[in-house]
């Protein structure tokens, strides 16, 4: 199948050509409390094909990426090709460089979807439960991947890496009412240290949702945040510094500059990093075929350089980028007893928690929270918070201690003031 389409498209009238043919086993278990109700392995394959055309003067190059499945036929092959290339046709972006080669051999991941599989499924059994807090059900997800990446421009490399997925339901309960909280988790491998203790966190704070009183109107507050909700804080700043948002102007941080003035708290500095530990993205390459690497890309808040595709890249006189997988943000100047010492809303569950990666506005509406008045702490529920990123990064204030999810190490606490806290009350 592979032959046949890299047959058709090297035939046909495509000026260049992008195939990705990734091969995934995947193991699955659905547990109900800890027996099992459902395993099975899913084996699946994805061709994927881009094909880009250049305008009749030469100055734009449209692209059209769509699947091809590995039973078509090799007319259905020409067609769904002559199909992308009469959408290729109709994109006029300015003309741009592919990706070239490079003499690096790819690293292999550890992928044995069976030791995975059996380190989810240990970790999970081996939290402490109660009878009124437990774990109701949990799905796992575990695939070991292989992915091959052919271009015209010469590119030929294979990558091995696996990616997993945990779902977790937890419930509490007293004789009123029961709350269940919903918890889901990407990797690569099983971070079993962290799994374990981000769960019986959960736990606990479903046993602290059935005792919560109203939060009240505070108006601009301290807000800290230590859980994956601070995690939307960190992508705001790695994706400030991709190049697509800063070509389309939805950034305006510039390189050698500060992205904010009349800094009182900790800067941040951002890293990319070719691989974390357990992390789905650790590669050698990029989705294009451009080599990953350890680079700084935000230090002391001054931005360094960017990261992107090729395309955004090119237009604005970038060479050798690439596109972001892993990325640390270096630890603060405080550790964390440090900053839970005085007033602030700690909120660890929301309905939804953003920071909008273009205009900075931070919004959640509060499902859990502890409210610190320095002397007594107070559980709270209901209201929102909202503020805005370029408020709040002058005083940030973050953790020496780190924590990883997935893709980021970033500190495990971070605080922002000016925020505002709308009551339930």
């Amino acid at each position: 199948m592979l032959t046949d389409i890299l047959d058709s498209l090297k035939s046909s009238e495509a000026d260049a050509w992008d195939v990705t043919d990734e091969i995934i086993n995947r193991w699955e278990f659905y547990f109900i409390k800890h027996d099992l109700d459902q395993n099975r392995i899913v084996d699946t394959e994805h061709i994927n094909v881009t094909v880009y055309k250049k305008s009749a003067d030469g100055k734009c190059l449209g692209s059209a990426t769509d699947e091809i499945a590995p039973s078509a036929s090799q007319e259905e092959i020409r067609q769904e090709i002559s199909d992308l290339l009469s959408r290729a046709a109709l994109v006029k972006n300015p003309l741009y460089s592919l990706r070239k080669p490079v003499d690096v051999k790819p690293e292999e991941y550890s992928a044995d979807v069976k030791e995975i599989s059996k380190d989810f499924i240990e970790t999970l059994t081996d939290i402490p439960e109660t009878k009124t807090e437990d774990i109701n059900c949990y799905e796992i997800f575990t695939a070991e991947i292989e992915k091959r990446h052919i271009t015209s421009e010469g590119i030929d490399e294979t990558q091995k890496y696996p990616e997993s997925f945990l779902e977790v339901v937890t419930n509490a309960r007293n004789d009123e009412r029961e709350i269940e909280l919903y918890r889901s988790y990407d990797s690569g491998t099983c971070d079993r240290d962290f799994l374990k203790k981000d769960i019986e966190k959960t736990l606990t704070y479903g046993k602290d949702r059935l005792h919560t009183e109203p939060t009240p109107a505070l108006g601009k507050v301290s807000l800290m945040l230590s859980t994956a909700d601070a995690m939307q804080v960190w992508d705001y700043f790695a994706s400030r510094t991709d190049a697509s948002m800063v070509y389309q102007k939805t950034s305006d941080w510039k390189i050698g500059e500060s992205v904010a003035e009349g800094v009182t708290g900790d800067k941040v500095t951002l890293s990319s990093k070719k691989s974390l530990p357990n992390s789905s993205r650790n590669r050698t390459f990029d989705d294009e075929g451009a080599l990953i690497r350890d680079e700084v890309l935000i230090d002391g808040d001054v931005v360094k350089t960017y990261w992107g595709n090729q395309k955004f890249s090119s237009y604005l006189g970038l060479s050798d980028t690439f596109i972001l997988s892993n990325y640390e943000v270096a630890p603060g100047t405080k550790n964390e007893a440090e900053l839970r010492d005085g007033k602030y809303l700690e909120v660890v569950e929301f309905s939804d928690f953003q920071v909008d990666p273009i205009t900075g506005h931070i919004f959640g509406e509060i499902r859990l929270g502890y409210l610190h008045d320095g002397n007594s702490v107070q559980i709270v529920s209901g209201g929102s918070v909202s503020g805005t990123m370029s408020d709040s990064m002058k005083s940030m204030h973050f953790s020496k201690e780190q924590t990883q999810y997935n893709y980021a190490r970033v500190p495990s606490v971070v605080v922002l003031d000016d925020v505002t806290v709308t009551g339930a009350k």
